[in-house]
């Protein structure tokens, strides 16, 4: 794959253990298409019963929602002349899905490109055996297709022809968080401690921007290999596969079957199925955590103890002398202690047992933009003593 840009909205990372149902399969039976499965799962007006209403928080509203998807529809052979005719050297990553492929489309219209020529866009095909096929296709167009946010990728457009289900997004070309975080070679350079702060601020702005608009939206697989980077490491939360509306009426839970990805699932919700909004704030702490230690969530090949990085760390994040044992050794101590301890509380208070313990995203976001300004400071000061 060369130079692979990480696992698109969609695509899965090798950890990933999110469950499937066989309603989820796309088998082709002779006379069922997939416009047909598509209506039968929700009726012929697939794209109109979403999402309605603006974010009501006004540290936020610099996302939008749409009454109606703004997309492009593109037909199968536009995309086979943007991809290459989905030729194999423009594969960006693969998983779950299927497979996701590097194109070009003119900037203004939208129409397929020559290679090289115009803007790069990500093109994810699904794969017609797939497990989690039409649902999270059809669930991925009606929230990102009407959810604006500099923090969410932008899809672009989709193709529904026969039986080609395919989704079209910007191209984010520093690929996924997991990759820089975990993956070893020359193209992923360690993150910095101020680029790690930098991407946890964008991606709990797009989670709290979910969290505060009219009608509540649960994103339900907050993982490091969903939050992608542009050139500029802003981060942006894609693949909106199992996204659901939060309560209503008084409720404070959803009950939904159990999907997700074991390690960053919260554990009432994988106890009961009782999905809250502040399911997915257990989830961002647990990629605080990942970033904090540059170790996954989950990882067998770690001594036995220590399979479960939220156990095995839960003491350190509470003590600021055990922490430095805890902190990525990649870092080489170009961090500021104190900002890395209230790192660690934070995280702490988000993986909180009780879903009514945990802060709000917004409270996320204000907390780590705290702590982004005490760095700052702290150079200030540096740069006035000399």
């Amino acid at each position: 794959m060369g130079n692979c840009l990480g696992f698109y909205p969609g695509s899965q990372s090798p950890s990933d253990t999110r469950p499937s149902s066989s309603a989820h399969s796309t088998s082709k039976a002779s006379g069922s298409t997939v416009t047909e499965k598509l209506s039968t799962l929700s009726g012929s007006n697939f794209s109109q019963s979403i999402v309605s209403g603006a974010s009501t928080d006004e540290g936020f509203l610099d996302g939008q929602i749409l009454e109606v998807p703004n997309l492009r529809v593109f037909t199968f052979s536009e995309l086979k002349i943007a991809t290459r005719n989905f030729k194999p050297d423009t594969v960006l990553g693969e998983g779950g899905f299927g497979r996701v492929y590097k194109g070009w489309v003119e900037e203004k219209t939208l129409n397929p490109a020559k290679s090289g020529i115009g803007m790069v866009v990500a093109v994810k095909k699904l794969n017609p055996e797939s497990m989690q096929g039409l649902e999270q296709w059809q669930s991925e167009v009606n929230f990102l297709g009407r959810l604006s946010h500099p923090n969410l990728v932008k899809l672009l457009g989709y193709c529904l022809e026969d039986e080609e289900l395919l989704l079209v997004y910007e191209y984010m070309a520093r690929g996924s968080l997991e990759n820089h975080l975990f993956r070893k070679g020359s193209a992923f350079e360690p993150l910095s401690w101020s680029l790690r702060l930098k991407i946890a601020i964008g991606a709990a702005r797009g989670l709290a921007f979910l969290h505060t608009s009219e009608k509540q939206v649960i994103y339900r697989d907050f993982k490091a290999s969903n939050i992608l980077l542009d050139s500029n490491y802003n981060a942006k939360l894609s693949d909106f596969g199992l996204a659901k509306h939060g309560p209503s009426g008084g409720d404070s839970h959803v009950t939904t079957r159990v999907m997700g990805t074991y390690g960053y699932a919260a554990p009432e919700y994988v106890a009961t199925g009782h999905l809250y909004v502040k399911s997915d704030v257990y989830g961002f702490g647990v990629m605080l955590l990942e970033m904090l230690s540059g170790q996954r969530a989950l990882d067998t090949n770690r001594p036995s103890g220590q399979h479960n990085l939220i156990d095995f760390a839960r003491p350190m994040l509470a003590d600021r002398r055990k922490l430095a044992r805890l902190i990525d050794n990649r870092l080489e101590g170009q961090y500021s202690s104190k900002g890395a301890y209230q790192v660690a509380q934070l995280t702490l208070k988000c993986l909180a047992g009780d879903p009514r313990s945990r802060p709000s995203m917004k409270e996320v976001v204000q907390t780590l933009e705290k702590i982004e300004a005490l760095k700052s400071r702290s150079r200030e000061a540096k740069n006035v003593s000399h």
